[in-house]
């Protein structure tokens, strides 16, 4: 086969993973880490304010609600049963205790696993990310 008949496929630019996970943890724009993310509590802006980084192709979906579950599940279910067996409170207290708990993690995690998963997609130029600008 000679270079003639070789067809060659586009060469992109290699971003890097963990600062685009590390921007979108904190909420903001994966390539430039100004701009803000997120307009609301879980809503992705189109395009960044700062650098105009288009981000409305994003394809987040389930996977931010699947990974906090995931995370608030492993933290939070040996927690009860090591609260439970070593101090052994009434089980209102505990049912409070720890369904407050619950909630606050979740509402804590699932903007800051939202950024990053958009982040990710935005590093391996998924979903559109790797069109040219």
């Amino acid at each position: 086969m000679t270079d003639q008949t070789m067809i060659h496929a586009p060469v992109t630019e290699q971003r890097p993973v963990m600062p685009a996970l590390t921007r979108g943890w904190q909420r903001k724009c994966p390539s430039c880490g100004n701009g803000r993310l997120l307009k609301g509590y879980l809503k992705v802006n189109d395009t960044c304010p700062v650098c105009q980084q288009e981000l409305h192709h994003h394809r987040a979906d389930d996977g931010p609600a699947y990974l906090t579950i995931l995370i608030v599940g492993h933290l939070m279910a040996p927690a009860l049963l090591l609260v439970f067996e070593t101090f052994r409170p009434e089980p209102l207290t505990l049912f409070t205790i720890f369904t407050v708990g619950c909630a606050a993690l979740s509402l804590y995690l699932l903007p800051r696993l939202k950024g990053a998963i958009v982040g990710y997609q935005w590093a391996r130029q998924l979903h559109g990310f790797g069109k040219p600008a």
